[in-house]
């Protein structure tokens, strides 16, 4: 006992240090990448093993669930049953996108396709870590290396791309829109006690979640709990940043205990590629965006914010900066959200289920 919390308090400290420092850099989600950066280097030169309880990423889970949950208003709802023939494309088109993009990364580097293929699924981090985590035969690190590439990827060249020139901020359907995250962000109802069913809701939907075997069910269990809720007219606070950064701490410092470099082989060209296929991801989303402009006559701010493969609430804090359709941008990001949560893991299951048959069948 004494070992393990000697063990978690070192690591609870170089996670927290992490934290801080990338907060003064002003990095993007700093309570995410500092503590996953500090004991990922932490733990290659301590010679303490560092040591996360797994209860702990749970709970930052299931506050992201709920978070998420949250933005799925009727409003939210209405704007994906209205666009949805269009969403629907527009996400499988951008999710084989990046699987081609995977087939390529996989032949330059030699890693096995399936590895590479969930590292590339776009907009799914913590969701397609926790998945490698759960099936046999997938390089979590490799994994981990190419979702946290293409994350930095977005994070760092969508703003450059929508703050510059180059885009119109100015959006046509701006003054009818509504404004779907704003909606999510104020409440005016009690605090209490909504906000402790709902506690209690997420807590009850990730167990039932996970008795029922669904991917990552800690975060979806919590994202349906909170929608059918909020829907149904049970509405909740929106969490505080300050709790939000502790979730992210929370996923943050076990996913950078994941990060084994060391196993990583051909580990420049592997990086390397990754930052690459994060360019070639971003470029995708720009020429799927030219489609949605057409038919729907938005700004390219709009377009290529509801399409860009990166964190929801990062593009919703953009959308909302440049003046594009919240509502749509919300709508979009949330839709492929849902269709990478519940589709994409038991297609991928499947997937490497046939292709591993395959492989057994082949005479020695």
């Amino acid at each position: 006992m004494e070992n393990k919390l000697l063990r978690f308090s070192i690591t609870f400290i170089t996670a927290v240090i992490g934290g801080l420092l990338f907060t003064v850099l002003h990095t993007p989600i700093p309570w995410l990448l500092g503590p996953m950066a500090a004991v990922l280097i932490g733990a290659r030169f301590s010679k303490v093993a560092f040591y996360w309880p797994v209860g702990i990423r749970d709970t930052g889970l299931i506050v992201v669930g709920y978070s998420i949950g949250l933005s799925f208003t009727k409003e939210a709802l209405v704007q994906i049953l209205s666009k949805l023939p269009s969403m629907l494309l527009m996400t499988v088109l951008l999710v084989c996108f990046c699987a081609a993009i995977a087939l390529v990364v996989s032949k330059l580097t030699g890693v096995d396709y399936p590895t590479v293929l969930t590292g590339s699924i776009p907009g799914g981090l913590s969701q397609m870590i926790i998945f490698a985590e759960e099936m046999k035969g997938i390089d979590i690190t490799t994994v981990t290396f190419l979702q946290v590439a293409r994350l930095m990827m977005i994070i760092f060249v969508v703003p450059f791309l929508i703050l510059g020139p180059l885009f119109n901020h100015t959006s046509p359907s701006s003054g009818s829109a509504v404004n779907v995250g704003d909606q999510a962000v104020h409440f005016s109802g009690p605090v209490f006690p909504n906000v402790i069913l709902l506690a209690m809701i997420c807590v009850f939907c990730a167990f039932l979640a996970r008795k029922l075997k669904f991917p990552t069910p800690n975060l979806l269990g919590p994202i349906l709990g909170t929608a059918i809720a909020g829907i149904s007219g049970l509405h909740g606070p929106a969490v505080p940043p300050s709790i939000l950064d502790v979730s992210q701490f929370m996923i943050g410092t076990y996913i950078g205990l994941l990060l084994k470099p060391e196993k990583l082989e051909n580990k420049a060209k592997v990086i390397s590629l990754a930052f690459l296929s994060g360019l070639f991801m971003i470029a995708g989303s720009v020429g799927l965006g030219l489609l949605l402009i057409v038919f729907y006559h938005i700004t390219p701010s709009t377009s290529l914010l509801s399409l860009a493969p990166g964190g929801m609430d990062q593009m919703a804090i953009l959308a909302h900066e440049v003046n594009a359709d919240l509502s749509m941008v919300t709508g979009f990001q949330l839709f492929r959200l849902f269709f990478i949560y519940f589709v994409v893991p038991p297609m991928l299951r499947l997937f490497f289920k046939v292709g591993t048959g395959k492989m057994k069948k082949k005479p020695a």
